[in-house]
Order: C-alpha cells, then structure tokens, then sequence
C-alpha cells in the first residue's frame, strides 16, 4: 500500500520515526512529508533514510509530476502524526498553503491522525470544534493519550504509541467487502433498574461492539449502533459518517430497538451483554436502610432478545449472537457454546472467556466463532478491532455460501 506519513511540528515527531519503521516493516511503501517546523525536531536526511524515499515541504519540487497532487491522489492512506493543534485547525479550515495542505485535500484516501499537544489546547473549545468537524469528515483519530508532555506538564494531549497508530492505520487499510451493506449492532450492557439509584448490570464496556461497527463502517457497511450503556470514549471510536447511533437503557428497550432496525438489516449482531434477569418492581424511590431488614428483589427473566430476532428473521438475514463463559477450560467454553448456538438458531455465535482479568473491559480479546453445525468457523486474537475484522470475515463466508 502506498501510505503518506505527514508530520508537522511537535516534539513527538520523534516518536513517528519509529512508526514510519514499523510500516515499512510491514511491507508498505511510505512517503513522508513533513512540515517546515517539523524539521526542526526531525531532518530530512532522518526521514529519506528511514522511509527511503525523497523528502520535500516544497509544493515546487517536482512539478512536472504534480507531485503536491500526486501524492494524495496516489496514498492508499495518509497519517499524520503528531498531528498540532495548528495543522488540525489548518486541515479543518482546508488551508493547503505547503505540501502538507495540499497532500490533504488532493487525496481521497482515509485519513488517519494522532492528535499531540498540551492538555489545554487539547481541551480548548476551538480544539475539539475542530475535532469534531474531522470526525463528520471521515478522518480517522488515534488518541491522545494521557500522559506526561513536554516541559513536565502532564494531561491528556500525549500522543498515542507508534504501536498503536499502526494498529488503528492497518484497521483502515480493509477491503470494501461490504459496500452498501446495512448491518444492526448491539452493543455496551443493559441495565435494569431496582430504584431511581441502582440498576442490575454487567461490566460490558461496549468495546467490541463499536468495534464491529467500526470495522463494518471501514469496509463500507451502512451501521446501525445500538448502544447500551456506553461511555462517551468508547462510543467516541464509532464516530463515522457511516454510523447511525441509537440509545437504549434496559433490555426492554434493547429489544424493541433491535426489532425495529432489524427490519431492514442484511446482518444482525447482538454484542450487547443483556441482563438475564430484571426486578419484578422498581421502587419510585431510592432504597434505604432506615426500616430496617435486606430489601427482598423478585427477580423476573427478561426476554432472550436474539432467539426472538431469529424467530422473526425475513429470508436471507444472516444473525450473530455472541456468548461470553467463565468456563473451568476451553472444551467446556465450546461445548456450552454449541449448546447455546442450538438453542438460539444463529448464524454464526462468537464465544468468549470472561473472568476478573479477561474479556471485559479490556482492550484485547480472544474468541472462537462457531457456525450453525458448531463447526469452528474462526478464531481470532488481539486488539478487538482485529476480532471483528474476523467475525466480519466468517459472516462474508457465510454470505458467499448463500449465494452459492
């Protein structure tokens, strides 16, 4: 893949340096360009020698191949990293003033950055106008981290890991398989109240499932993200012109939710962790301890949301049900996992280990993904972007059966 590295100038430009090495390891073919201030922290000779191709800041240079348009309309995609708060305004206003600007608004490649600053520019109103503009646009962003800054200052503002930039840059860097494809997807924890103050809950962060709707987006899907009880970080990475969000609180509100956007999807996941059960009545009133006693909770059990959406399914609609076991060992996971993928009738289920450490909020994951027969029909490990860019590949294998 042809990748444009844009660097412009903050301290953390050394660290790209790194990340330029790690996407020529993996086979890219990297072009970097830089701003005038960048090379004041890194110099040309460091970029030439690392990406092994020309460096210039010049719209000037190379004229005779349009180079200042040439190498956005030839990036597969472009990265900028670290990305200033001055470039992040100048990309937002469209200002193509260097070889930076003009790259930008040549290219309609996806476009990647790593937002690098103090915390309080981060944090300034215009800052994240900007951001928020980027993001309708399409662009892609990559942390910032919170951490230390230069001059001791420490914040959010850091910029994330070279590691992480190729991880989130890789993500982006998939096929166009599913074009035009409209796809529902729960995900995050329902919540069943018990009063106006507490609720019967899970860990579920949502993690996974905005990271199905990413990858679903990214491959050209049209997404409908169900979100259960998200935070805003989290949904944050579900930011995508292609994304429609919706909201819902308990599972009652999940199901009627999911039956309604489910009515028109071509591909049904339920990544949402749906309480079992729910309290038979919710107190107007907050609980408290001055009658004395343990309050007694009837519990009742709330609706299996994906047998029904299997049972009400329109011909052709492929649905993914997700399991998440604490089992004593991994032949039991699959067994309970066959069991339960029998008794709701899906597609495809993706089973997981959960624990204390493991599955839940976390950013990793691992999973085993089972066909109708319970056959294994994938497996995956890694960052949960890297799980659903799996369980998306079995669900294209199960429309290409379909379609014979």
């Amino acid at each position: 893949m042809n990748i444009v590295v844009s660097v412009t100038g903050g301290i953390a430009a050394y660290k790209t340096v790194h990340l330029v090495r790690l996407l020529i390891k993996a086979g890219h073919d990297v072009t970097v360009v830089p701003t005038e201030d960048a090379l004041r922290f890194v110099g040309t000779p460091t970029w030439e020698a690392i990406s092994r191709n020309p460096v210039t800041t010049s719209v000037h240079d190379d004229v005779a191949r349009v180079r200042h348009v040439a190498l956005g309309q030839n990036a597969d995609l472009v990265i900028v990293a670290p990305a200033t708060a001055n470039s992040i305004a100048k990309m937002t206003a469209g200002i193509a003033d260097d070889l930076f600007g003009t790259t930008l608004l040549a290219t309609e490649a996806p476009v990647l950055i790593a937002p690098a600053m103090h915390a309080e520019m981060w944090r300034h109103p215009a800052t994240q106008a900007n951001i928020a503009t980027l993001r309708t646009r399409g662009v892609s962003i990559v942390g910032p981290a919170d951490g230390e800054l230069a001059g001791g200052d420490s914040g959010p503002g850091r910029m994330s890991e070279p590691e992480e930039i190729l991880d989130a840059a890789l993500a982006l860097l998939v096929p166009r398989d599913l074009d035009g494809l409209k796809v529902a997807i729960s995900a995050g924890g329902t919540r069943e109240p018990i009063d106006p103050v507490r609720f019967l809950g899970n860990r579920s962060s949502g993690r996974q499932g905005t990271a199905l709707a990413a990858e679903a987006a990214a491959r050209g899907a049209e997404v409908v993200l169900v979100a259960a009880n998200i935070s805003a970080d989290v949904l944050a990475e579900a930011q995508h012109p292609s994304i429609l969000i919706r909201h819902a609180g308990s599972a009652a509100e999940l199901s009627a939710t999911m039956k309604e956007v489910a009515a028109d999807a071509a591909v049904v996941i339920m990544a949402a962790a749906v309480a079992d059960y729910r309290p038979v009545t919710v107190s107007d009133r907050k609980l408290t301890k001055e009658g004395g006693g343990v309050p007694a909770i009837e519990l009742a059990e709330n609706e299996d949301i994906v047998a029904a959406l299997v049972s009400t399914r329109r011909p052709g609609q492929i649905i993914v049900g997700f399991a998440a076991e604490t089992p004593e060992d991994e032949q039991e996971m699959l067994a309970r996992a066959r069991r339960k993928q029998q008794r709701k009738g899906v597609d495809l289920l993706v089973v997981n280990e959960v624990g204390w450490e493991r599955g839940f909020e976390r950013a990793d994951n691992a999973v085993h993904i089972l066909g109708q027969d319970g056959a294994e029909a994938g497996s995956a490990s890694g960052s949960k972007r890297e799980v659903a860019g799996a369980v998306w590949n079995a669900v294209n294998a199960v429309r290409s059966r379909w379609r014979g």
